[in-house]
């Protein structure tokens, strides 16, 4: 029994601290008497332990969607499924290191990412029992780790991503070292299901778990639930929540005319160009928070002299949900048609990607938080953890979570400047990264196992998941 599955009991009411049941290592006991009894102790985390009057160290977790208290001793089959993730994260720490130096110090582009492919591939090749499928899905540089405990149980994946400046290396090391934890713990520990690692390429722009997706790649391998992490500055986050996304080419064709003898024989592309790109500065002040508005122009047209025939520009349009996103391109798509009625200019909209905005599923973020307080993090409530894992970055891991139930474990490494920064990229190679990438490796684990033996946990996290859905 894992301490998910108490969150659900409804607690009696008693006028003292006691007992109100007793299974194995856990006592339950009244919310108002354990906030009463908690309030003078100087440390607000305690445990309570079967058959034992002494209050020593503490699990006080509040019940997801409920106002009831959980107090329980951690598991001693909790405790050493944690302890047996660490031992082992530590035990291939100076491989992950390599494989991490590798993929840091040779940048590709995105779908070009072939060193780092062979760098994995190669070391996952070495991993006893994994079934490993190089070139996945006909991506040059995807990949897909498979290993199947053969018992019956839920399919979790882990993903990770290449790259330089957002710190990719620690994304793919934390990914690979606690699939393999699992998969270690499946077979010492007699943890049932299965466990894949996807490689998935292009994050920066290039969209690779969403080509997987659309591939089939996830329903072809029943994946159940998904989890990714990703290095930044801030405080780190469990329910990290990133912003819809969509990337687009704006061209304008006009006619060309000499600017001084015949100007009223042409047609100025570039006018509709910047009545477009001013109508968006106009629309700025009626947009909601959350709403972000980027863009460059990149042909301006030919010469001076000339009445500009041809004009482009690259745009990019945020905002908090994939729905919020739909209402504000419309809005955008309307300043640059706009520049066309008002030039006379044929107007172009080429979309190049877009991305959903990433949703954390709640009940896989309980245990999360979990894991990480339990290995000195300071993840607040979830009520608050959602304020804090707000960003304003956007990644193919939202289009995920829109298809399964998804966490985005947010970590911070030292730094002096934030992703997509030279700073980030060389904070990205030191060694208190790597640490920082570990730990977080140990947290997806734990949080995967959990999602494997419990099954509550992961009935809850599908019904969450589901609910989201239908709201849509």
């Amino acid at each position: 029994m894992s301490p998910y599955e108490s969150t659900r009991v409804r607690f009696g009411k008693v006028p003292t601290l006691s007992t109100l049941d007793v299974d194995d290592d856990f006592v339950l006991v009244d919310s108002g008497a354990w906030k009463a009894a908690t309030r003078e102790l100087p440390d607000p985390i305690v445990m309570l332990q079967a058959g034992v009057d002494e209050v020593s160290r503490v699990i006080n977790r509040e019940a997801s969607r409920t106002e009831d208290f959980l107090v329980a001793a951690r598991s001693t089959t909790d405790v050493k499924y944690q302890a047996f993730i660490g031992k082992y994260m530590n035990s291939i720490s100076p491989e992950l290191r390599r494989i991490s130096l590798i993929v840091h110090d040779n940048p590709e582009l995105n779908y070009e990412e072939f060193i780092a492919h062979k760098a994995l591939t190669d070391f996952m090749k070495k991993q006893k029992g994994w079934k490993v499928t190089p070139s996945a899905y006909g991506i040059p540089t995807a990949f897909i780790a498979e290993y199947d405990s053969g018992k019956p149980g839920p399919v979790r994946d882990a993903l990770r991503g290449i790259g330089h400046s957002c710190g990719h290396n620690l994304i793919a090391i934390c990914s690979t070292g606690a699939s393999l934890a699992v998969a270690s713990a499946m077979k010492d520990l007699g943890v049932p299901g299965k466990v894949i690692l996807f490689g998935t390429p292009a994050e920066e722009g290039g969209g690779g778990k969403i080509k997987l997706l659309d591939a089939g790649a996830y329903s072809d391998h029943k994946v159940d639930i998904n989890l990714i992490s990703h290095p930044g500055t801030v405080d780190d986050s469990v329910l990290v929540r990133t912003t819809a996304y969509h990337n687009f080419k704006v061209e304008y064709f006009g006619k060309e005319a000499h600017a001084a003898a015949a100007p009223w024989e042409g047609v100025n592309a570039l006018d509709a160009m910047i009545t477009g790109y001013n109508a968006l500065s106009v629309l700025r002040q009626q947009t909601m928070p959350g709403d972000i508005i980027q863009g460059h122009i990149t042909n301006g047209g030919s010469a001076p002299n000339i009445i500009h025939a041809y004009t482009s520009g690259i745009f990019v349009v945020r905002a908090l949900s994939k729905a919020r996103l739909a209402q504000l391109r419309k809005k955008v798509e309307a300043c640059f048609e706009a520049g066309a009625s008002a030039t006379g200019a044929k107007l172009k909209i080429t979309s190049i990607i877009s991305y959903d905005d990433h949703v954390p599923n709640k009940a896989l973020g309980l245990v999360c938080r979990e894991a990480a307080n339990n290995l000195d993090g300071k993840i607040p409530e979830p009520d608050i953890d959602l304020i804090n894992g707000q960003s304003g970055a956007s990644t193919d891991q939202g289009n995920i979570s829109y298809a399964m139930p998804s966490l985005s474990y947010g970590f911070a490494i030292k730094s002096e400047a934030g992703p997509h920064n030279p700073g980030f990229a060389a904070a990205a190679r030191t060694m208190q990264a790597h640490g920082r990438a570990l730990r977080a490796g140990e947290i997806l684990a734990y949080t995967g196992i959990q999602a494997l033996i419990d099954e509550k946990l992961l009935k809850d996290a599908k019904d969450e998941f589901a609910e989201m859905v239908q709201k849509l």
